[in-house]
Parts: C-alpha cells; structure tokens; sequence
C-alpha cells in the first residue's frame, strides 16, 4: 500500500517541474535583453529589450529592485509617466524593441533592472544589471547575450512541452496499472493456492 502512494509523487513532480522549465524557456524566449550593462559615472546608458512581435501592443516598463515582484517602476510606456528626468522609455513596434536611456548616472543607478512586458496574469521580464565605473566610455551599451527566439521557436517550445508531458503522463499510467496488476496478483494467488489444495484433497 505505501509503495502506490509513492509511486504518483515519483512521477508527479518531474511533470511539475518539466511544465515550469519548459514554460520558463517560453517566458524567456518572448523576451530579450542584455544580462549585464557597464556605464561611466555621469555618463549614459542604452539598454534594448527585444520582444515577440505578438506584444507590440502591450504596455512595456523598466523597473529597479533586485528582487522583481518588490521591483519600483522608472519608466512606462505609452509615455514617461513615473520617470525621472534622466530616464526615458522608447517603443519602436515595428522592430519589436523598446530602448531604454538612462542618462547622468551616480552610484544610486547601479543595481538589477527589469525589462517588463505588462500582461494577464503572469508579466514576461528580463532582468538586467547595471554597474558603473569610472574607466568605462560616456555611453555603454551591451549586446543582446543570447539570440532573440521567433515566435515559431516559440510554438515550437509549446509542442515540445506537450509532446514530453504526454509521455511523462503515459509513463504514470503504466506505472498505476503495472503495480495495480501486481497487488491483483498477490490477493488472487493466495486464492488459487486454497483451490488448488482443496481439490487435490477431493482426489485423495
């Protein structure tokens, strides 16, 4: 009995944890920015952040705070409305980017930042972090880390996602039915064993 009990949790959780790689991986693959951006005290910084063209009409912000869902918005679109003087947001729909401009910068601007697609439910973001230096020129910006992925890589992420969770389900189901048999087999056998015994006493 307590080796059915654990044989759905065995399976259970790597599904669970399949769903939430694989739908990381999409969250990711929707949005991009670079990982690290260096700019010079005083000076300026331009961070892109490139998005999949099926959310050129969503609302996009840049925040600060090293943890996302504590993160203070800086600057939102349509317009600058919770920006400082020194930050500005810019979104070109047409080349599925937005460009933020961080300009006068001092030791309070270093720290993690978040570029932020506003949606239903759970929002797409990608977290960047800033440092500053002395050595570095007036305006830094660092390329893109990792290759923006299409939205056909995209749904081709979502297939995989459901071809391998099919198969993880499958494997529980027979999991299920092979030690359903064996307990079905160790409640008959006794069964047939006292059968077995009372007709060969019949014959003697």
């Amino acid at each position: 009995m307590r080796t059915s009990r654990i044989r759905p949790g065995f399976f259970i959780a790597p599904v669970l944890c399949l769903l939430w790689l694989t739908e990381h991986s999409v969250d990711s693959a929707q949005l991009s920015a670079p990982e690290r951006v260096t700019g010079a005290y005083g000076g300026s910084v331009i961070i892109p952040c490139q998005y999949d063209q099926k959310f050129r009409e969503y609302t996009k912000y840049w925040c600060k705070g090293l943890v996302y869902e504590l993160c203070k918005i800086v600057v939102k679109t349509p317009r600058d409305r919770n920006g400082d003087n020194r930050s500005s947001i810019v979104d070109n729909k047409e080349a599925g980017v937005f460009t933020v401009t961080m300009t006068s910068l001092n030791k309070s601007d270093e720290g993690m930042y978040w570029c932020v697609i506003s949606r239903h439910g759970k929002n797409n973001r990608k977290g960047v972090r800033l440092k500053l230096s002395d050595t570095a020129t007036a305006t830094t910006t660092t390329e893109i880390s990792t290759p923006f992925i299409t939205h056909a890589e995209t749904s081709w992420w979502r297939t995989l996602r459901w071809i391998l969770f099919s198969l993880m389900l499958c494997c529980a189901v027979a999991a299920h039915i092979i030690t359903w048999r064996m307990k079905t087999m160790r409640k008959t056998s006794p069964h047939h064993q006292l059968q077995h015994q009372n007709s060969q006493n019949i014959y003697d």
